[in-house]
């Protein structure tokens, strides 16, 4: 169903761009305009933000009727819904993944549908990422910048002590807790596998690794929203989670670990896998002094689904035509412009930067082909590592966020610490329980 629903969204895009003419449109040369956007980096950030005012100064100097007043920020969740409601938005604002939905049902977003034209490669972004910015009905409200998903982040070197192949990272949980011992085996306060259970991240994976086993959070239910993880997938990701801490002892003893936690364990050679994004990996490398170089990427075992997000840019409600049309030029230029994409990671490597990292690749098609072949061209980091995620992330499905995601995550913190320090823990009663708790902050979805 996903799949076909994706097929009609690329089919009515294509046929909304083709109504609107080629991609050179020229509707922004009928008068000035000006238009206000977020996303420029704070001055301490200058490698970014000389990055953002050359693409100003490229961009005004192609399109010399559209001038960009640029605001600092991006998202931010504590001030985001006031700024809206006071129409304080820039035209074109940065949202997450989560936001869109929301957004759309409250027509607080333009319509860009009739505009799409004005963006080339429209055809080859990604359906399902373009499926996040648009109705019931195909319309759309916005286009994707970046995405991310999470797969199985492993250290190869650890795989190579124990016996593992680090080029065939475990595809299921059963494997996951097979080189989990095998690892924990190695000795030397080395772990087989690690999770999370404190401030909100225990909840974040508690989601993923339902999604993985084909779970839900929470399922839609008329235009209410009814948690759904007292079944026997939640009670398969906890099962799995408390036999590998007490059964197979492939856990660390200490738990209530948080997102720091596990990315200092792998930094330090002390872990073999867990959980993660390819954002993980700079952060480990950059933040805790780890070696790209030890590192694996694979798909999430099982993989009926992972949780994904990024992040993209709306239009404020009410804009003129001629807004519309320049804010789509603008994204077109800086954010959708494979052909700007060579160029841009010859200037990543130039500078240091990670390249030949998966993701973000919100392309498909002709437009994906020249993201990896400048990944290759300009790679500093070892691209075969994560050939097993690369290999297969298209095939698993990409889902999103609870609604309410924060407060639900913290209450599943409290399932995933009693699972991981309490080998008597009743994961019945335990979902049974947070399913109530859940399904009270849902009440509160509008």
């Amino acid at each position: 169903m996903k799949r076909a629903l994706a097929a009609l969204l690329s089919t009515a895009l294509l046929a909304g761009a083709a109504a609107c003419g080629g991609g050179d449109d020229k509707t922004a040369a009928d008068g000035p305009v000006t238009i206000t956007v977020n996303g420029l980096p704070a001055a301490t950030d200058e490698y970014n933000r000389a990055n953002f005012e050359r693409d100003i100064r490229d961009f005004e100097a192609k399109y010399p009727n559209i001038k960009i007043d640029a605001k600092e920020g991006q998202m931010d969740p504590k001030t985001f819904a006031a700024k809206l409601a006071g129409g304080q938005l820039e035209d074109v604002f940065y949202v997450y993944f989560t936001d869109p939905p929301n957004l759309i049902a409250k027509h607080q977003v333009s319509d860009i549908t009739p505009y799409l034209g004005t963006v080339p490669a429209i055809k080859d972004v990604r359906p399902g990422l373009m499926k996040v910015f648009s109705d019931d009905k195909g319309k759309v409200y916005g286009l994707p910048s970046a995405n991310y998903s999470l797969g199985l982040l492993y250290n190869r070197k650890l795989f190579q002590q124990a016996g593992l192949d680090p080029d065939k990272p475990p595809a299921t949980w059963a494997e996951v807790r097979e080189a989990a011992k095998r690892i924990t085996a190695l000795g030397n306060g080395i772990t087989g596998y690690g999770d999370y259970s404190k401030n909100n991240t225990g909840g974040w994976h508690f989601t993923a690794e339902l999604y993985s086993v084909g779970g839900d959070v929470a399922v839609k239910d008329g235009d209410t929203w009814k948690a759904a993880f007292d079944n026997d997938k939640g009670r398969q990701v906890l099962q799995t989670l408390k036999d590998l801490r007490f059964t197979d002892r492939s856990m660390a003893e200490k738990q209530q670990l948080e997102y720091a936690d596990l990315l200092q364990q792998m930094a330090a050679g002390k872990l073999g896998m867990f959980v993660g994004g390819t954002g993980d990996l700079p952060n480990i490398v950059n933040q805790y002094k780890g070696n790209y170089t030890d590192y694996g990427l694979g798909v999430i075992p099982d993989g009926k689904a992972t949780l994904g997000g990024g992040d993209g840019y709306m239009f404020k409600a009410g804009l003129s035509p001629a807004k519309i049309k320049a804010g789509l030029q603008w994204l077109a230029f800086r954010k959708l412009d494979p052909d700007r994409v060579d160029a841009d990671k010859k200037l990543d490597n130039d500078k240091n930067q990670p390249v030949g990292i998966p993701e973000p690749d919100i392309w498909t098609g002709a437009s994906e082909q020249k993201l990896l072949a400048a990944n290759v061209k300009y790679a500093n980091v070892p691209a075969a590592n994560y050939k097993p995620f690369t290999d297969r992330s298209a095939t698993v499905p990409l889902k999103l966020e609870p609604p309410n995601a924060q407060p639900i995550y913290a209450a599943l913190d409290t399932v995933m610490l009693k699972v991981l320090t309490d080998p008597g823990a009743n994961v019945d009663q335990l979902l049974k329980d947070a399913q109530s708790q859940v399904n009270q902050i849902l009440a509160t979805v509008k």
